[in-house]
């Protein structure tokens, strides 16, 4: 049976902001931590990571998508420099999401209540909206990354709507995951 690693995001369609997020990442690349820097094609917000799913399994994700999840297209406010667990010991460092949070929030919760109507449990965690930039290999040369991130702390980015859900496909390789698009869930109009 052949499985598919999915997940459901929404991706920054903004060739702007994306340019000033590789800029950040790369600017806090150049602390020489030990980094695994996020490809531009591959920054997005992830709403809900599914995992490894039956191919057959994916249809139906996506039909209760479309059947339950109902948005208008709302403004996302890009900005600030974070780190999870937290920026003095960071696993993960991220670019923020202020105006448009609690709307992907409350996007992610419609989201999923479908999963559970196809069969998949909800998600335990707390969603905190945010753009993986890095991740944290180690903790090597932390003083100079703390340095770099602490500079772009309150960086602004830019604003874009959100205006569609996708459905996604992780294919993971040696030189890191590619994403495919199976479904897209847009919005209705207001």
């Amino acid at each position: 049976m052949s499985l598919v690693r999915t997940f459901i995001a929404v991706d920054v369609e903004s060739s702007e902001i994306l340019g000033k997020l590789a800029r950040v990442r790369d600017y806090i690349a150049e602390s020489q931590a030990d980094l695994k820097p996020v490809s531009v094609e591959n920054m997005h917000i992830t709403l809900r990571f599914i995992g490894e799913v039956p191919l057959a399994k994916v249809q139906e994700i996506c039909e209760a998508l479309h059947k339950s999840v109902k948005f208008k297209p709302f403004t996302m406010r890009i900005e600030g420099i974070g780190a999870f667990p937290n920026i003095h010991r960071p696993r993960v460092i991220w670019a923020g999401v202020t105006a448009g949070a609690l709307e992907l929030i409350k996007l992610a919760k419609e989201v999923d209540e479908a999963l559970r109507k196809a069969g998949i449990q909800p998600s335990e965690e707390k969603l905190t909206p945010h753009i993986t930039l890095h991740r944290v290999k180690s903790l090597r040369n932390a003083p100079s990354l703390l340095k770099q991130i602490d500079s772009v702390v309150n960086e602004f980015f830019g604003e874009v709507t959100v205006d569609k859900v996708k459905v996604k496909r992780s294919i993971l390789t040696s030189s890191g995951p590619m994403y495919n698009d199976l479904c897209v869930i847009k919005a209705v109009e207001r």
